[in-house]
């Protein structure tokens, strides 16, 4: 049997919309910083101290982040806060600090590692005024709609239908790092020079790529298919599948090549806008129409770019030497963020207790790396922090 704690539907206002390279929803730090938070304060509770956190899942409801459109381009919203300063020149404002903010709603399913139904609404009190004494992603939560203790047995389907329901409509982040992977050894198979970030890139960018303009190959081969001969549909068909690839001039199937060669040597005035255009598809140049098609991402889903943790770039420093720390105690360690590639998935895809396990993000610490993943056990790619030409981004968490 599994236990957990909901907090459900939490509603945020200005939560911090940028992480790393991404913005658009906070790093996954914040929320296990959050529900670690949280642990901190149970153990300083003298009735609460027993009571031992594990993962946390994140289910997103709804967001809407303070931009503005102009043109082809995003931007924030910016605002100066406070708008003078009793120090400042009042003739000129104050800069503007950049800054992405975003309003939210979401909520965290919290593992729990034994069970907590003896607390009952004691505790589920307790946490609902906590969270309103804490920030999520640097955000201000203005309402929490409840608060619930639940446990769920392996074979306890009613129990998933149940909490499907509470979080619906909502999506569940699910890391899919082992895409990149994939993806990347992929690439290097025709290509030895690609890098992990360009295979990151893939995952992220809206691509397009030109086609030659071919609605009079389409509309030909269309209507010679309807004669219902098998040459004519055999063709047909392999048209229609070269036209779900990328365009290539190189992978052109044999069979439309021979045909439209063999109609250029008997064409007729009626055909002279097709091969016309037939011999602009096979050998384009910068004068040939174009219609541009949007390129897939390497797999299919709702796929994004996430950040998940941080990588060491220096020594561990003693906090003396270093200016402008936040405390005068603590050692200071200079890291950059960590990428990876997530997915949205519905929660009504929880079908069985390993799929909600399976949800869960949880810390994972080892020389030089700062993770969060939903995976239990790790081997580092390389401890060393010398060797930073792929360390930005996770390749695949079984290699940590």
């Amino acid at each position: 049997m599994n236990h957990y704690i909901l907090i459900d539907h939490v509603q945020v206002q200005d939560a911090n919309a940028i992480a790393g390279f991404t913005w658009g929803f906070p790093s996954i730090t914040h929320f296990l910083g959050f529900a670690h938070l949280l642990q901190r304060k149970m153990k300083a509770h003298s009735q609460f101290s027993d009571i031992e956190l594990g993962g946390c899942a994140v289910i997103s409801h709804d967001q809407r982040t303070s931009t503005y459109q102009h043109g082809s381009s995003v931007s924030f919203t910016q605002s100066r806060n406070p708008p003078y300063l009793d120090s400042h020149d009042k003739k000129s404002p104050p800069p503007i600090i950049e800054e992405g903010k975003m309003s939210m709603t979401v909520s965290l399913l919290i593992e729990v590692k034994d069970s907590i139904a003896q607390y009952g609404q004691a505790l589920e009190a307790w946490i609902n005024k906590q969270c309103y004494l804490q920030r999520l992603a640097g955000g201000s939560i203005q309402n929490v709609k409840s608060v619930s203790l639940f446990s769920i047995k392996s074979e306890d389907t009613a129990s998933i239908r149940a909490l499907q329901r509470r979080l619906l409509p909502g999506f569940v982040l699910i890391n899919r790092s082992e895409l990149l992977s994939q993806h990347l050894e992929q690439l290097q198979e025709t290509d030895s020079s690609i890098e992990l970030f360009d295979a990151w890139i893939d995952f992220i960018g809206l691509k397009r790529r030109a086609r030659p303009a071919y609605e009079l190959i389409n509309q030909h081969l269309t209507q010679l298919a309807k004669d219902k001969n098998d040459f004519a549909i055999n063709l047909l068909d392999k048209w229609q599948q070269h036209l779900k690839t990328s365009y290539d001039s190189d992978n052109i199937p044999k069979d439309l090549l021979n045909y439209f060669t063999n109609m250029s040597d008997t064409a007729n005035k009626q055909h002279k806008a097709l091969i016309s255009q037939w011999q602009h598809y096979i050998n384009p140049d910068l004068t040939t129409p174009a219609q541009w098609e949007y390129q897939p991402k390497p797999n299919k889903g709702y796929l994004v770019p996430i950040m998940c943790g941080y990588k060491a770039i220096s020594d561990v420093i003693d906090n003396e030497e270093v200016l402008g720390t936040r405390d005068n105690e603590t050692e200071v360690c200079f890291v950059e963020a960590v990428h990876s590639i997530g997915e949205w998935r519905s929660v009504h895809r929880f079908k069985s207790l390993d799929t909600i396990n399976n949800a869960m993000w949880q810390y994972h610490y080892a020389p030089n790396w700062y993770l969060c993943s939903q995976q239990q056990s790790f081997d580092v790619i390389d401890n060393s922090i010398d060797n930073r030409n792929d360390d930005i981004i996770i390749q695949d968490p079984t290699e940590f």
